[in-house]
């Protein structure tokens, strides 16, 4: 039993998950890191089983996963039995196919998203969608992702609002967490610095420029369930490091 919330979500490291080894040489270093649970993402070819192993020998939680829409339609099946073995509550979809990317397509996709997520609430896990920034995008006054909610019932799609990809939207974080309250089982946290080039990019948690004590006491109130850190991209920093920075930087303002 994990005496934390927060989890390190694996597309973070995917570089180093694309064999059966890696991926158990790198559950064992994010938990010597200090993290007690991970989000699984970003994994090349695995063995369901094996990793369910890898888990239990490392005393890791599977707090969520991260799966296509695709492969959720058309094995629906074989993700719930995944999600099972690994003990896993929580999914969400980790990108909205481009062809739905149109008024229209959106509220197609709420529907079908929804309907899958009635399928996994029956199994006792949760549907979420991960956005990202194209979703700020407004149709007659309204945000994408403000007309995706509107159009899929909140007791089969729950959002998993991710922060950086918020605020790159021009959205407040804490305002779309407070707008999702009781709709956002998992949370995505990572940082957003202006790099050198004077592009946006990612950074560890705590070390750029979001508001993190709105962002936390917005996802306290929320109900958010577990606290997921990720970083697209490390830059000059090994990825492993960047995951061991944002943990420090969590538990120094009060996460546990």
């Amino acid at each position: 039993m994990a005496s934390t919330r927060i989890s390190a979500q694996l597309y973070s490291v995917r570089q180093y998950t694309q064999t059966s080894k890696d991926i158990a040489e790198t559950l064992a270093k994010i938990k010597a890191i200090g993290y007690q649970a991970v989000q699984i993402s970003g994994f090349g070819p695995y063995d369901a089983n094996e990793v369910a192993k890898m888990l239990k020998d490392n005393d890791l939680i599977c707090a969520s996963t991260h799966v296509s829409f695709e492969r959720l339609s058309e094995h629906t099946d074989e993700v719930i039995e995944e999600l099972h073995l690994w003990e896993c509550k929580h999914t969400a979809i980790a990108y909205m196919p481009q062809d739905f990317h149109s008024p229209e397509g959106l509220i197609d996709f709420a529907k079908k998203a929804e309907h899958l997520g009635k399928k996994l609430s029956d199994a006792g896990i949760t549907l979420s969608y991960h956005n990202h920034n194209f979703e700020f995008k407004k149709t007659a006054g309204k945000t994408w992702l403000e007309i995706l909610y509107e159009n899929a019932d909140p007791a089969y799609l729950k959002a998993e609002i991710d922060t950086y990809w918020v605020q790159a939207g021009g959205g407040d974080p804490a305002e779309w967490i407070t707008k999702l309250s009781g709709r956002v089982p998992a949370l995505h946290l990572k940082d957003m610095v202006i790099g050198p080039d004077g592009k946006q990019r990612t950074a560890e948690v705590g070390e750029g420029n979001l508001n993190w004590s709105a962002i936390l006491a917005a996802a306290d109130k929320a109900g958010v369930e577990w606290y997921c850190v990720e970083q697209d991209e490390c830059y000059e920093r090994n990825p492993f490091d960047s995951l061991k920075i944002s943990l420090e930087n969590l538990q120094k303002m009060g996460l546990k």
